[in-house]
């Protein structure tokens, strides 16, 4: 830093399954050396040492010891409203991070492990966390506030937060530099597709509305989360069906979505599944289609002048089929989608017509480099 020039990186997929995936990738006189390896990630915990062992690894790592780290950011899903910044983690914010799990349950909990062995592993190294939730602080009060007694929110800060901030941010800041405009004029609606995924309205640059609310299970359709559920189905369940509370939880987070639609939430499979004449799984991205393009239509209302629609992330990025069925229809809101661009969308792309008033792209995001540029410039203040 502060060139953001990348030495290596690496991903570690399907932890807690019997076969683990790792990818490590360094950077060594200008070629890309990729190691992999299959084996058992029990959890986030092995993953962790594993990182750890492969960064000062002799044959495939970029340091010597953990001592020539200075910085380590992590990414926090969940800071509710005690953390609307960067922050450097401190054993009080740890306190803090750990209460806050039980709005982002399956996040904040593995959060925190990368934290604790991140300090383990790198002792001398400055702990950052960035946080999901910070960028959508700008949302205004009567976006944020939902119907409910106002104890609720001034007891228990029942309201929406908002996620995937740091991937939002991220493609605003870029978005602006495509269009060769100031950030603080830029109006953009941002849609984060992946396993998780959010969708924001976002005017100067600014969040002022967004899908995910008080936790990651509403919104759009995800790979195991319902999305937006009428929550008189949940009373109805556990009262009229006998379905415990924590059952219903776990179906909401873990079983619905595309998993609960079709079996699976492999994007990939499911498309592969209804060109190949499976029903069940055309229309469960009918579904999904259907939800992300309703958020795009409101959000242009919204916005009232929209410069641009950006899709982002693995499925959005890699399904030219989801994004023409998000955009397919929005004509009279101004999106004219280029299908031929479209198809052959590699990296940053421009899929929309030359004529359209409100411009479509595909623009890869970028977490890590903006983790690591918020994380940079709160340790160099």
């Amino acid at each position: 830093m502060p060139e953001g020039t990348v030495l290596c990186s690496g991903l570690i997929e399907e932890i807690g399954e019997n076969n683990g995936k790792i990818t490590h990738k360094r950077l060594s006189n200008g070629k890309k050396e990729v190691y992999t390896d299959e084996a058992p990630i029990l959890n986030h915990q092995t993953g962790m040492r594993k990182l750890a062992d492969l960064l000062s690894d002799e044959k495939h790592g970029v340091i010597q010891s953990s001592s020539e780290v200075d910085l380590v950011g992590h990414r926090v899903v969940h800071g509710g409203e005690e953390f609307a910044d960067t922050t450097f983690i401190t054993d009080e914010a740890i306190k803090t991070i750990d209460k806050l799990s039980a709005l982002a349950p399956l996040h904040n909990p593995s959060n925190l492990i990368g934290i604790r062995m991140a300090k383990k592993v790198f002792p001398e190294a400055k702990q950052i966390g960035v946080f999901d939730t910070a960028y959508h602080q700008s949302i205004p009060e009567f976006a944020y506030k939902y119907a409910i007694p106002n104890k609720l929110y001034n007891e228990y800060g029942i309201r929406v937060y908002g996620f995937h901030g740091t991937s939002h941010k991220y493609i605003a800041t870029k978005t602006a530099e495509i269009l060769g405009k100031p950030l603080e004029e830029t109006n953009l609606i941002s849609v984060h597709l992946g396993n998780g995924a959010s969708i924001t309205a976002i005017k100067n640059g600014k969040s002022i509305d967004t899908s995910l609310g008080f936790t990651t299970v509403g919104g759009l359709v995800m790979g195991t989360r319902s999305g937006d559920i009428d929550p008189g189905v949940i009373f109805y369940l556990n009262e009229e069906a006998g379905i415990p509370m924590n059952e219903l939880k776990n179906t909401l987070y873990k079983e619905s979505g595309m998993k609960g639609l079709t079996g699976t939430n492999d994007l990939r499979i499911i498309e592969e599944d209804a060109q190949n004449g499976k029903e069940e799984a055309r229309k469960a991205l009918e579904i999904y289609g259907y939800r992300v393009k309703k958020y795009i239509g409101a959000y242009t209302a919204i916005l009232g002048k929209t410069d641009a629609v950006v899709f982002t992330a693995g499925v959005g990025e890699n399904s030219p089929d989801i994004r023409e069925m998000s955009i397919d229809g929005l004509g009279q809101c101004g999106v004219k989608l280029n299908k031929e661009a479209n198809r052959n969308a590699k990296g940053t792309t421009l899929i929309s017509e030359e004529s359209s008033p409100i411009k479509v792209y595909v623009i890869p995001t970028n977490e890590e480099l903006e983790i690591a540029n918020q994380a940079y410039a709160l340790a160099t203040e």
